[in-house]
């Protein structure tokens, strides 16, 4: 089955769209990262209105995304901030691949306005694709997509569906179908 051949409607990318795709929701999930926690912090530091940051926390809530914790401050009633899941951490990888894209493509001149390094070197932290059983990096040429256990035929397949070219690094056309799974 090749990749126009293959259904979009349960594409994961897309699953995962439906939860995170909305503005703002991965720079919540950002500040999640680096510790913030309370609803006003959030809105102070992303800059969102109180009715966007409440609904944008309430799909990552429902999501498993965010959970939330009770607090009470002396003297005030009690409250709840917001703390990342696993299921939340294990977005990690997939942002500091968008900053690390970020920093390629889109940074000032004077360069990435954050840097995020191992604490026990100092070196700087990279994403990186790799094969799970060499354990090694590996890009879009050294990768094939195939159908999955959950794949479905897409319903205007035919015969004269052709995978999609794209220009890769250098110029050199690629299958667009790696990242698309």
């Amino acid at each position: 089955m090749k990749w126009l051949d293959t259904s979009t409607e349960n594409c994961s990318i897309q699953r995962a769209l439906d939860v995170l795709g909305e503005k703002w929701t991965l720079l919540i999930v950002r500040d999640a990262v680096n510790g913030v926690r309370r609803f006003d912090d959030f809105r102070r530091h992303v800059g969102l209105s109180e009715a966007v940051l409440a609904d944008r926390l309430r799909k990552l809530l429902d999501a498993g995304v965010l959970e939330t914790r009770p607090y009470r401050e002396p003297g005030r009633r009690t409250r709840r901030d917001y703390h990342l899941t696993a299921k939340g951490w294990d977005l990690y990888p997939a942002l500091i691949a968008l900053m690390q894209w970020g920093d390629k493509y889109a940074a000032d001149a004077e360069g990435p306005p954050v840097e995020v390094r191992h604490r026990g070197c100092g070196a700087p932290v990279e994403a990186v694709v790799r094969c799970s059983a060499e354990h090694r990096a590996v890009g879009p040429r050294e990768a094939e997509v195939r159908p999955g256990p959950a794949a479905r035929p897409a319903p205007t397949a035919g015969p004269a569906a052709r995978p999609v070219a794209t220009s890769g690094p250098g110029g050199a056309s690629q299958p667009d179908a790696t990242l698309r799974r």
